[in-house]
């Protein structure tokens, strides 16, 4: 820590924090959880577990004059056997809305995972310190980003002014679910993942339940949805549900069914909006379950499923698309507030052959940025099923 300051300390409190549905106080500071204590206790693998501790869309909000800025963390980072070291995760710093800066913090524990024997080892490190400095000096809203992919605990805010608890400014709040991608695998950093940026241009406050690997309609997770305050809900369907083949058809549509009809106890008349698969040529005809493939040192993904069994109610993207269209059809007849939205219109073939996903599951940071701006055109724009209305 630089001790030219008059350092004041704030405490990390849920006052300053976004996009958290739990806090957990740890013996190092305190861990953001975006799934409650009671739906955690109910998580069946490591996959979830780990995910829904990864800060993604998290970020402390204050109101602050400081030019210097410290954040002590205790960074748990994700790497896998055979594979590079993954750069540290980013944290991202706005000024008024505004990206304004950009760090890591080195150190921390490296919980290294052996994805063929989904075996995990983890080595234990120090903490550090994210550092921003040269802000302006005058009053001002400020965001601090956590990496999305690393779970991070805090440990102490400092700056060189005193922080003030940020307004509220009237934004709605946009609660999602989704996949890795809503997560944000392989986005340059916190703000640049595809909901991030879509937020941002609609103009609300982001509550983001993308889970890595872990989309897969848990009645848990749909319960607290149920009962997280929001004004506008998503939720993106399809492509964890092939690549894990974790159902069939005809356990696929009462389970949609039943996640949505958990949603609506607590929110009967809020915006709802289905969303299905980007296009994902490897699971569009063919089902799961989905593999790795190392050869040339690059993690890609093959789909395993044999396409004959389709017959037999095998699940691809292409048959989710017909169901959920089906679905959201039947039921907004009785239900004006749900909509529908074809996830090719966010990322399709034009895209695919602009922006290839690198993996052939992820879109690259240029491809989060497509989505976010075709979402946040397609849904927050003139018409859209979440564009602001008046009164």
């Amino acid at each position: 820590m630089n001790t030219k300051y008059d350092w004041i300390t704030t405490p990390i409190t849920g006052d300053i924090l976004r996009g958290v549905l739990d806090i957990e106080r740890t013996e190092h500071g305190l861990l953001p959880h975006r799934l409650p204590a009671w739906a955690r206790r109910q998580i069946p693998d490591e996959q979830l577990a780990m995910a829904e501790a990864q800060p993604s869309g998290v970020r402390l909000a204050f109101r602050t004059r400081a030019t210097t800025i410290e954040l002590d963390t205790l960074p748990t980072k994700r790497a896998y056997r055979g594979l590079p070291t993954p750069a540290d995760g980013v944290y991202d710093l706005l000024v008024d809305g505004r990206f304004a800066a950009r760090t890591t913090v080195t150190g921390g524990n490296v919980r290294t995972i052996d994805m063929a024997t989904q075996t995990v080892e983890l080595r234990e490190g120090p903490p550090g310190t994210a550092r921003f400095t040269d802000l302006p000096p005058c009053d001002k809203d400020v965001e601090i980003w956590l990496p999305h992919t690393e779970i991070t605990e805090l440990i102490a805010l400092r700056t060189d002014a005193p922080v003030e608890r940020a307004p509220d400014r009237g934004r709605r709040v946009w609660l999602h679910h989704g996949s890795s991608i809503s997560h944000g695998s392989n986005a340059a950093g916190p703000t640049a993942i595809w909901p991030a940026l879509a937020a941002a241009r609609g103009g609300v406050e982001l509550v983001n339940l993308g889970f890595g690997g872990s989309a897969l309609l848990d009645p848990f997770t749909a319960r607290a949805m149920r009962d997280t305050p929001a004004d506008l809900i998503s939720v993106k369907i399809g492509i964890n549900i092939v690549n894990s083949d974790v159902m069939r058809l005809r356990a696929f549509r009462p389970a949609v069914h039943g996640f949505l009809d958990t949603i609506r106890e607590g929110h009967p008349t809020t915006p709802l909006l289905v969303v299905s698969s980007i296009l994902c040529p490897v699971q569009e005809d063919t089902p799961g379950p989905l593999a790795p493939d190392f050869d040339g040192g690059t993690l890609r993904f093959t789909a395993t499923g044999d396409p004959a069994e389709r017959a037999a109610g095998r699940l691809t993207l292409t048959v989710i698309r017909d169901e959920l269209t089906r679905i959201v059809e039947q039921r907004a007849a009785d239900d004006p507030n749900l909509h529908y939205l074809d996830g090719r219109e966010l990322y399709g073939e034009k895209d695919y052959a602009e922006l290839p996903l690198p993996d052939e599951i992820h879109p690259d940071p240029a491809a989060h940025r497509r989505i976010g701006e075709n979402f946040a055109r397609l849904a927050f724009g003139p018409g859209g099923p979440f564009a602001p209305t008046s009164g």
